[in-house]
Parts: structure tokens; sequence; C-alpha cells
């Protein structure tokens, strides 16, 4: 199957599940601001999948991401009924198996967040920015905690704007007062994780893994930036 027939494989079993979500969600106004996101996310995917197409990995990453998220916005995050599911067909608790209080549905697709997309984001520095050896693990370590945080702040935006239940569910902290630093400290998690994963996997095959990851600490230009550069700049402006 080529590339694009596995991203086409991809986008159909993402529409049917999307559209089969959308049905009855159970709070319809919660669903539609789960989803503002989300449409934005995917409309991207596709819109740049011919000019700049994904490997297959980043491309089911981000799937399996997505579909998290289409199933915490049907149910809104704190209800998502994963633990009556896992008594049902699996006869145990999920709850009870780890010792969670509470509903850890957010908690997971949080950490799933930084554990998925990590790696997509790796693969558009190397290929775009041509970042390479430490910056080439740290900086999608980086913009993922950077993003987490500035979800948290929009969650914390959306829920001062519409209150009210419409703004808690949204919020979906349940009463939790350290529940975005425990998101974000997932999420970055996550990242780590899999850069730390890509990194063994690249230490085994690259060969110059490490005449690579000791270049991108070279210093490139010994002079200044800052008031420097502003000098030289205006000065080269000057008639």
């Amino acid at each position: 199957m080529t590339r694009r027939a596995y991203l086409l494989t991809l986008v159909a079993a993402f529409a049917a599940l999307w559209v089969a979500l959308a049905i009855a969600p159970l709070y319809r106004s919660d669903w539609l601001l789960e989803n503002v996101l989300l449409l934005l996310g995917a409309a991207g995917i596709l819109a740049t999948s011919r000019v700049f197409p994904l490997s297959s990995v980043s491309y089911t990453a981000l799937f399996v991401f997505l579909c998290l998220h289409t199933i915490g916005a049907h149910y809104t995050y704190a209800e998502v009924p994963y633990d009556q599911a896992a008594r049902h067909w699996f006869g145990f608790s999920i709850n009870e198996l780890f010792g969670w209080e509470r509903n850890n549905f957010d908690r997971v697709v949080h950490f799933s967040y930084g554990l998925l997309l990590a790696y997509p984001i790796r693969e558009v520095f190397l290929r775009v920015v041509a970042v390479r050896g430490f910056w080439g693990y740290f900086l999608p370590l980086d913009l993922t905690m950077s993003t987490s945080m500035l979800y948290e702040l929009i969650e914390w935006g959306a829920a001062a704007f519409f209150g009210g239940d419409l703004g808690m569910a949204y919020l979906g902290t349940q009463g939790d007062v350290w529940d975005a630093h425990k998101d974000m400290a997932l999420a970055s998690l996550g990242a780590l994780i899999t850069m730390i994963v890509t990194a063994c996997i690249n230490i085994v095959y690259q060969r110059d893994f490490a005449r690579e990851w000791a270049d991108s600490f070279r210093i490139r230009s010994n002079e200044p930036l800052g008031e420097v550069a502003i000098a030289r700049m205006r000065k080269e402006a000057t008639p």
C-alpha cells in the first residue's frame, strides 16, 4: 500500500468514527467546543498531505491521537465510560487495577498528546528547519511542552468565557486544583519517552549519531547578537 493510500484509509476510518460519535454526544455544546481544534488540526493535516507528506509512522500517531480526542469529545473527558467498558468486556476494573479514584481518560489523552505528537513534530523540525543532533530531540520536546501549556490557557479562557456547566465540562478538572499542572507534566513525560525511544533507535542504526550530536553544539558564529546585530543592520541600512 502506498503512503497516500494508507493516509486515505486512515482518513476514512477517522471520518467513520467521527460521524458515529457526532450522533447524540453527551453534551452537544461541549462537543462543539472540543471539535474546533480537532477539525482545524485534521484539516491542516489533509491540506499539507500533498506538498508536505509525513511518514506513515507520523500519520498513524496523529490518527490514534485524534481518535482518542474524538471519544473524549463525545462523552466529555470526565465521563468517558472506559471503566464500565472494561468491566463489561474484560471483567475487571481499570481504575481498581491502577488505584485510580477519578476518571483518568483526560490524563491518558494528555500523556498520549506528548507520546504520539512528539515524533510528527520532530519530523517537521528535521525536514523544514533542518535541525540535527541534540536539537532534533530537544525542540520537539520543548514544542510539545509549550503547546500543552497553550492548550491549558485556551481551556482556562474558554471556561471563563462560557462559564457555568459548559465551562466546567470543557475544563474537566474534576475538582483537582492541580489538574492543569498534571496534564502538562504527563504530556511532557509522553514526549520525553518518545524522544528517548527515537534516540535509542538512532543510536543503534545511525552511523554518524555521535558526530551529529557533537556537531549540533558547534558554535556557528562568534559574533554576539542583540545590540551588536542591531548596530550592524543600521550601518548596512545607512546609504
